[in-house]
């Protein structure tokens, strides 16, 4: 419990190093972002309106503090194009793009562990062979490439799953299962490849070591001697792998959600990249970076409770 309050207090400064560089993101902007946001026919009276409506005609200081003020109280600001909170709108798509993350996640370890087992416990054999290739397969495709075959495969040839969207209705009213089912493979399958290695050689390792000859000798089934001992010791090194492979997942998401037209973050910060719509970048990049910080601190917090030999 010591230690897990300890890495608690050593996220923040993470947590203050993310909402930094987000706040600083509209300074870093070449040129001058008000200007970009009306364009180039805005007077300079409606510039000057804007600028003292996002108080950029403060000091630096002054608009860093008042922007943590923001973020403290919920406050992200207004979106200027969309006419709502930038809470609001992020709060309406996260849940979108975080169902979608985890759907490739669970996807991802649900094809890597039984794969990676077998490849391992078949060493050498057809099938640890065939695994591998398969696995190579999935780390050459980007889901940019993915995702338009999978549309043209059992959406349009085969007429199986929806093409894009969320629901059949349209809007932001819930999720349907079948719409979720083509850009969680998209996304997860890059992960489930990385993972399916990940727990071939870690189980390799495992089962190359003297307490499993140990528990072997013992008369244990070969399926316990695998499962219970070998995996367990083995999952160690994987869930630091999946805790940062989630960043690349939420990065990821950018892609998917734009070819799948999935109404999530990823495919707002797109839409408000194009409008120049800095406030809400600013509160989507925000949303992104402060989950993967959280989901970093519960994969120490899951490392540390599998792995006995790191609780303290």
């Amino acid at each position: 419990m010591k230690q897990i309050l300890i890495r608690l207090v050593l996220t923040l400064p993470v947590v203050w190093l993310v909402v930094s560089l987000v706040f600083l993101l509209i300074h870093l902007v070449p040129g001058d972002p008000i200007q970009q946001m009306l364009g180039e026919g805005a007077t300079p009276a409606d510039i000057g309106a804007l600028r003292h409506q996002y108080g950029l005609d403060e000091p630096l200081w002054k608009q860093y503090v008042h922007y943590w003020n923001g973020v403290l109280h919920g406050d992200l600001g207004n979106s200027i194009r969309l006419h709502d909170t930038v809470a609001h709108l992020v709060a309406a798509r996260y849940p979108y793009t975080l169902a979608l993350t985890l759907t490739a996640l669970v996807l991802a370890l649900a094809l890597a562990l039984p794969a990676g087992v077998l490849a391992a416990v078949r060493r050498g054999r057809w099938l640890d062979q065939a695994l591998s290739v398969v696995s190579l397969f999935g780390l050459s495709v980007p889901g940019l490439a993915l995702g338009p075959v999978l549309i043209l495969v059992f959406s349009i040839n085969l007429g199986w799953l929806p093409v894009s969207g969320a629901s059949a209705g349209g809007g932001h009213g819930g999720i349907d299962w079948q719409y979720l089912v083509l850009p969680s493979v998209a996304m997860g399958a890059s992960l489930a490849a990385i993972l399916t290695r990940m727990v071939r050689t870690a189980m390799l390792e495992e089962l190359g070591q003297d307490y499993i000859r140990t528990a072997r000798a013992k008369g244990l089934s070969e399926t316990a001697v695998v499962c219970r001992h070998a995996l367990g010791n083995a999952l160690v090194p994987i869930i630091t792998v999946v805790g940062l492979q989630f960043g690349a997942l939420l990065a990821g998401a950018i892609v998917t959600e734009t070819i799948f037209s999935w109404p999530g973050l990823g495919r707002l910060v797109v839409s408000a990249i194009s409008n120049r719509d800095y406030a809400l970048v600013q509160g989507c990049l925000l949303s992104i970076g402060l989950t993967y910080v959280l989901v970093n601190l519960l994969t120490d917090v899951v490392y540390r409770w599998v792995n006995p030999r790191m609780r303290g």
